[in-house]
């Protein structure tokens, strides 16, 4: 026991580097999206999105003409030129996808909810035009969108396997859903008795649910995943109860997600947000995921979390993207802080 103590207590690489960046807005950023080392997309409240295209040198801020109320709660980054948004609000159009060719200098509403109780959490893309949007249940149903051309998008909800009670998922930084290769996709539920994750390995023709060892309950449950090949990935969540800020948890699957267990407890508090592999698993990096976490600080594990390491002085963040071995971690009040390894 003291061995195992000992060792995940010495780092096995070295720390990451942060630096901060001045993202051209002091409204809250949520989710974050990267092509390369170079051109990012970021989006969050009051309609804003930004975007780099020299690393993070310099930032541009916008906001979406129409939304101005809007939270953007995530952003899919296709080019310098060509991003989706995902906003949500308080009202039934409010779940809304737009889509920039001209690197935000103009924006087209291509979709604009009208089903009663839809709430859309995230949403992700195999290919800069085929992708899928993700809403809580309703009725026992998930109205699931997706789109095969980039521009018109539509109802999938008979191809999912039916809700628990209450099942929903959290848009806390856009990664719900995740998708890789051509046709996987995993979605992290929860609000219900059992967080699952449900699967398609057919760009979303079928789906199978499958449980997670993750605790769940309204406000609780799995908020984000991330997958580094078709068969290995990682799972985080937790609880919006502050009462229960110590119950941060994640796990890891070898098996596509069919089996899921539980990693050594991440040292962050709160619900875990976003999780992101470093360069997509690749590399000598490969297999190290970032987690963040909310006002509970950040954590990042060299072994998809047998063992982790904190963050010195970093909270408030939301999401975190990667691209190669160079991230980039977003939050509130604006910030962006430049993650090297």
């Amino acid at each position: 026991m003291f061995t195992a103590v000992f060792a995940r207590q010495q780092p096995t690489r070295p720390q990451p580097s942060l630096t901060p960046q001045d993202s051209g807005t002091k409204n809250n950023l949520i989710s974050v999206s990267a092509i390369d080392a170079r051109v990012v997309w970021a989006c969050g409240s009051k309609g804003t999105f930004t975007l780099t295209t020299d690393g993070g040198q310099t930032w541009k801020a916008g906001v979406v003409p129409g939304a101005e109320t809007l939270q953007f709660r995530d952003v899919q980054a296709v080019s310098d030129k060509t991003a989706y948004l995902l906003s949500v609000g308080d009202h039934l159009t409010d779940f809304r996808i737009y889509k920039t060719q001209d690197g935000g200098a103009t924006w087209t509403l291509q979709f604009q909810n009208q089903r009663a109780k839809a709430f859309y959490d995230c949403f992700a893309f195999w290919t800069p035009t085929r992708g899928i949007a993700h809403s809580d249940s309703v009725d026992g149903v998930f109205p699931d969108l997706r789109t095969t051309d980039g521009v018109t998008w539509q109802d999938i909800s008979q191809h999912l396997p039916p809700a628990l009670s209450g099942e929903g998922s959290f848009a806390s930084s856009g990664t719900c859903v995740t998708t890789q290769g051509d046709k996987n996709a995993w979605i992290a539920t929860g609000g219900a008795t059992l967080a699952r994750v449900l699967v398609s390995h057919n760009g979303g023709d079928t789906w199978k649910a499958h449980n997670t060892p993750l605790a769940s309950a309204p406000g609780a449950g799995a908020f984000t995943l991330a997958f580094r090949d078709a068969r290995n990935g990682i799972l985080g969540g937790g609880s919006l109860d502050p009462k229960h800020s110590g119950n941060a948890a994640a796990a890891a699957s070898h098996d596509g997600g069919k089996t899921w267990t539980l990693t050594s407890p991440p040292p962050v508090t709160g619900a875990i947000y976003g999780l992101s592999y470093v360069g997509s698993g690749r590399g000598d990096l490969a297999p190290a995921v970032v987690v963040t976490a909310n006002q509970g600080g950040a954590a990042w594990t060299p072994d998809e979390g047998a063992t982790w390491f904190k963050l010195p002085d970093v909270s408030g963040y939301w999401g975190v993207t990667f691209a190669d071995n160079i991230g980039w971690l977003v939050g509130t009040e604006g910030r962006i802080l430049k993650i090297s390894f």
